[in-house]
């Protein structure tokens, strides 16, 4: 249920565009051959190579007994040169509160979920359909969506049902549908998804549409159906038919006494219609942010009914009626909202999955509340994405759509994970993205795998996912939410499936959950690096099942081991 279409956040919001000020370098260390000694007191010790301390040196009474008794202490086997990741420490002045040190084993069972490609996408509003910067000819837009690697954009939001208007004969825009200068009503017709279609070629993604509830006309939305249907072929995803019909009698788009009884009965009349214009176009539904609208969803009997798809903002007490539903950065960072999420996410996948459905969250984000808030633009959205994300994908959610808008960074909707540069309120074109669009992209361009179990313990707010790749590799995801600003970094020890060969490592960083604008990925305001040429983790031990390393508090660290 966003509000992003009802109030422009703050005025003087920065804009993602300007340049990173935090960048990571890179040192080269090589790493010894083996078998190099040192004679320190008489005694030979060997130099310790790859990860892991050094040997001690022997006593007296161990040297003495040695030389009879003891064999020599076989050194540890060399890997081959390699330049070790480099990432920044706590900032200075931070107190360096101590975190108790994480223990993660990973195990070569499976959770029975996976992570697949296309898994995090955006949300915007219906009416952006109408935008010409939605083109293949808009580079920023083009590299966007590529940072996101192969994503769904979905579109539907408040507008749909309030002010978007579906033609394909150039029909005016009717006068009962009204906007305002931010949100004006829009008219979309086929040219505008041949349009759309140039960027989704282009970026390699995927769409998913919602039809018009708000004005019951089945005809029209089957009309839309058929021609999305001819224009991007396989790249469809779904049709939802309205969005929120829950909030209809609230929000005032139906004033009739609309119930769910009126929304099932519309939903089969829309689904009908559909599927005799475009059969093969899959059914999603019913978008609501009330569960209560699930199972009469699942129970209809319409045709390509396919997934089951809900809302979710975490943070949903916008007056602060609920202290512990208040969108503050206390509740963002905190073990609370995390398990909230998830035991309202595994409630939607408990419904889908008994009805045979596939399960998606097609619009969230932090809070749904209008302008600005505490949380909003900042280094700890980047991490609660990142964690959002993949904890619901671990627990078999397939698709997740941040909602977002296409307007101003300064002055737009504070929440969005992209934004255009320019003047409030359109901007001029070119897109940017936020802290939370870095959460977005770590989670992206994860290599596609299936989840394995884990046990971990300690590591303070930090929460760890383990991934088995097509290739057999293993790819670690470690999100540290312990505060920047005051935690220490935490030691880690990381047991894995097999002795491993390489073990490499990228990582979103910020300098405090509140900063604005730092948000970085190895350095950078950029996706994180391709896997060949990522760097490797410090400390990294060749041949080793056991791996011991520091990270840093703030941070979302994917950590990929060859084997």
């Amino acid at each position: 249920m966003a509000k992003f279409d009802s109030s422009p956040g703050k005025a003087d919001s920065p804009d993602p565009a300007g340049p990173a000020k935090a960048g990571i370098t890179k040192r080269t260390r090589i790493i010894a051959a083996a078998g190099i000694v040192a004679v320190v007191a008489a005694a030979a010790v060997v130099l310790p190579l790859a990860l892991g301390g050094p040997a001690p040196a022997p006593s007296s009474s161990a040297s003495a007994s040695s030389s009879s008794s003891a064999a020599p202490a076989t050194p540890a086997e060399a890997g081959p040169p390699v330049a070790y990741y480099d990432q920044p420490g706590p900032p200075a002045g931070s107190p360096l509160e101590k975190v108790e040190p994480l223990k993660v084993d990973v195990t070569k069972d499976m959770v029975g979920t996976s992570l697949n490609k296309g898994l995090t996408g955006i949300s915007l509003e219906a009416t952006d359909l109408a935008d010409p910067d939605l083109s293949s000819s808009n580079a920023s837009m083009v590299k966007l969506l590529k940072e996101i690697d192969q994503p769904v954009l979905r579109f539907g939001g408040n507008a749909v049902d309030r002010r978007f208007f579906w033609t394909s004969s150039n029909e005016a825009l009717p006068p009962n549908y009204n906007g305002d200068q931010t949100h004006p009503a829009k008219a979309v017709g086929p040219a505008d998804l041949t349009r759309l279609n140039t960027l989704l070629q282009a970026a390699d993604a995927k769409v998913s549409l919602t039809v018009d509830l708000g004005h019951f006309n089945p005809a029209r939305a089957a009309d839309m159906v058929k021609n999305a249907s001819q224009i991007f072929g396989d790249r469809l995803l779904s049709i939802t038919v309205g969005n929120e019909p829950n909030g209809f009698v609230f929000n005032d788009v139906r004033t009739d006494g609309y119930s769910l009884e009126k929304y099932v009965s519309e939903l089969k009349a829309y689904a009908n219609a559909i599927y005799a214009a475009a059969p093969n176009v899959p059914i999603s539904g019913p978008g609501a942010y009330d569960q209560k609208w699930w199972q009469p969803f699942i129970d209809a009997d319409i045709p390509q009914k396919k997934v089951l798809t809900f809302h979710n903002y975490p943070l949903y007490s916008c007056d602060g009626s609920d202290p512990k539903g208040s969108p503050t950065l206390s509740n963002l960072m905190s073990q609370l909202m995390h398990d909230r999420a998830a035991d309202y996410q595994q409630a939607a996948l408990k419904a889908g999955q008994a009805a045979g459905l596939e399960t998606w969250l097609p619009e969230t984000g932090i809070a749904a509340c209008p302008g600005s808030n505490e949380t909003s633009r900042t280094h700890a959205s980047a991490l609660w994405t990142a964690d959002y994300a993949l904890n619901a994908a671990q627990l078999g959610i397939t698709r997740i759509g941040f909602h977002s808008s296409l307007l101003s960074c300064k002055g737009g909707p504070p929440m969005s994970a992209v934004c255009s540069a320019g003047a409030y309120p359109l901007g001029n074109g070119q897109m940017s993205g936020r802290a939370n669009f870095f959460g977005i992209s770590m989670v992206a361009e994860l290599e596609a795998g299936k989840f394995l179990k884990l046990n971990s313990s300690g590591g303070g707010l930090a929460f760890s996912y383990a991934l088995q790749n097509a290739d057999g590799s293993t790819s670690v995801v470690v999100v540290n939410e312990n505060n920047p600003e005051k935690a220490a970094q935490t030691d880690v020890t990381l047991k894995l499936p097999g002795k491993a060969l390489t073990g490499t490592m990228t990582q979103l960083s910020g300098p405090s959950y509140s900063a604005e604008d730092k948000t970085v990925i190895d350095g950078a305001k950029s996706e994180p690096k391709p896997l060949a040429e990522r760097a490797t983790a410090p400390g990294f031990a060749y041949r080793s099942e056991t791996q011991q390393f520091k990270l840093t508090a703030g941070t979302v660290t994917v950590l990929n081991f060859k084997y």
